[in-house]
């Protein structure tokens, strides 16, 4: 942050990304119009308007198994809305679930489409509607007070592990492609996610009503105003769940989380992370894939692991049906390159054999110029590679060693199956105060061609130019097969379109490995 040459860049970047993420917006929306009013006439579906935190109306449906006449109670499961997505998008889980034996209220969040009010990005606004629309169904549904769960994608996800965390009267929850570290996702390494909260930030603006406050934030945080960092660090952790993890525990709701190792607009180290210091009862489940595109054919009522799987999840919790849920191992996962399921009864368990990568010599490169490796796109890279098997790509021998730094491991006699969190540790000394940094790790062919397994940014301030200090960068977790005869490379430089850089001009980083402080990179694997 602090540098204001980069505004226009950022604002040219975002109206970009607006226009992308209205495309995939109305790609993941489940239903038309037409479908909806189709739906309104089915037997068990209505819509109605429910009075949020202020009486702020939010836009609802609400659906009820056949045959409900009042007599019998139900299990209730509340559906808040993602990102920008209209009150249908639920419709076709909502009416499966109905047809099992639940009553389910789906509703527009805040501030978006036909909901009133402003978007609050999950903050105690959104809270306390999730707890009004609680109050509404118990009130006017024959829902069972004693078995409450709440679910849903993205931002519905983030919205029902907070209230959770609020409202002891939720049971289970399935949290599916969202975040436990709002700041953590979207400021990793210190670094602005430029793409994905561009991303964001432009669907808000097209279907929704942004607050005073998400404005002053979207300002400060693109413009890179380092003399708002603490306020903004603060604003994300109030709306993140591990901030309020000791309420959700004491609370007891059991917890489901899924998401996709590619997962460009939250990445999946944070909920991992927040697995971890769970302890109610929970599942943590990882697949390929991008920003919810592991669920998406499930909105179109599709057969979806992910969705049967937050089924089972309510089920057991909610109904108390005996489906074995609670008897499997907690955690689940899906390699990118294929294969089975893999099961594991805890997430450091998932690549407890973990290997270094020595990063000898020394290695100087220059600021501000991409070398050819980078992240990908947003939303498409891997989603490219969650269909096609095609990650982003660089050619490891072709990249310019003037602005990029590349070790290599020896080639692997054996398959290594990459499980978990990859961590470098290095030496860095920079010609300047300020300074941002990417590391990729490669899976490298015999031709050369690299296919990236993870990377992960890493930005510093007020550092003394010419005085090394150490770097130690967790990159982004994933499952990942790599051949044998293959190498791993490790290469890192300054400039990648997925992240805001703050490289001044003509700075240089310097990377050792000192002896008595060698740098490596740790590489999680698969026990053998």
């Amino acid at each position: 942050m602090g540098h204001p040459h980069k505004a226009l860049r950022t604002s040219t970047t975002g109206a970009v990304s607006a226009a992308l993420l209205a495309g995939a917006a109305f790609g993941l929306a489940p239903a038309t119009p037409a479908a909806a009013t189709e739906a309104s006439s089915a037997p068990g579906i209505r819509f109605v308007d429910i009075r949020g935190d202020g009486g702020t109306v939010l836009k609802a449906n609400v659906v009820t198994p056949a045959g409900a006449d009042g007599s019998g109670r139900y299990p209730v499961v509340v559906l808040p809305t993602s990102w920008a997505t209209p009150q249908v998008e639920y419709l076709a889980q909502a009416t499966k679930l109905a047809g099992s034996g639940y009553v389910v209220v789906t509703y527009n969040v805040r501030g978006f489409w036909q909901s009133g009010g402003n978007i609050e990005v999950a903050g105690p606004p959104d809270i306390a509607d999730a707890r009004k629309v609680v109050d509404w169904a118990l009130a006017n549904t024959p829902a069972d007070p004693s078995r409450v769960g709440m679910a849903g994608m993205s931002y519905a996800a983030g919205i029902s592990l907070l209230a959770a965390a609020h409202d002891d009267r939720i049971k289970a929850v399935a949290a599916l492609s969202g975040w436990a570290d709002l700041t953590g996702s979207i400021y990793s390494g210190r670094t602005q996610h430029l793409q994905a909260t561009g991303l964001l930030l432009g669907a808000g603006h097209l279907t929704g009503r942004p607050s005073p406050e998400l404005r002053q934030f979207t300002k400060d945080f693109l413009g890179s105003n380092l003399d708002k960092e603490d306020e903004m660090i603060a604003w994300g952790n109030k709306r993140s769940p591990s901030s309020y993890v000791d309420r959700i525990n004491r609370n007891g709701a059991a917890v489901m989380l899924g998401n996709a190792w590619g997962d460009t607009i939250f990445p999946p180290n944070q909920y991992a992370e927040f697995y971890e210091r769970l302890t109610v009862p929970k599942r943590l489940e990882f697949r390929p894939g991008d920003h919810a595109t592991a669920e998406a054919t499930g909105l179109l009522g599709l057969p979806n692991d992910t969705w049967t799987s937050t089924r089972r999840w309510l089920d057991h919790h909610l109904k108390g049906t005996d489906n074995g849920v609670d008897r499997e191992p907690p955690v689940r996962i899906k390699s990118r390159s294929g294969g089975p399921y893999e099961t594991y009864p805890d997430w450091k368990s998932v690549g407890a054999d973990a290997r270094k990568v020595d990063l000898g010599g020394t290695k100087t490169i220059r600021a501000n110029v991409d070398s050819g490796a980078n992240g990908g796109i947003v939303m498409l890279s891997n989603t490219l590679d969650q269909f096609l098997k095609l990650p982003p790509v660089a050619s490891i021998p072709l990249l310019p060693r003037r602005y990029a730094a590349v070790w290599q491991s020896e080639r692997h006699r054996a398959p290594q199956r990459i499980r978990g969190t990859a961590e470098l540790h290095t030496t860095v000394t920079s010609t300047k105060e300020s300074g941002t940094l990417v590391a990729y790790l490669y899976d490298v062919g015999p031709l050369g061609l690299g296919k990236l397994v993870s990377n992960a940014p890493y930005t510093f301030h007020d550092r003394t130019p010419g005085k090394p200090f150490p770097v130690d960068l967790e990159l982004f977790s994933t499952a990942y097969d790599v051949p044998a005869g293959h190498r791993l490379a490790l290469v890192v430089d300054t400039v990648d379109p997925l992240y805001i850089e703050h490289n001044p001009s003509g700075a240089q980083l310097t990377f050792s490995s000192p002896a008595t402080d060698p740098s490596y990179v740790s590489v999680p694997l698969r026990e053998q």
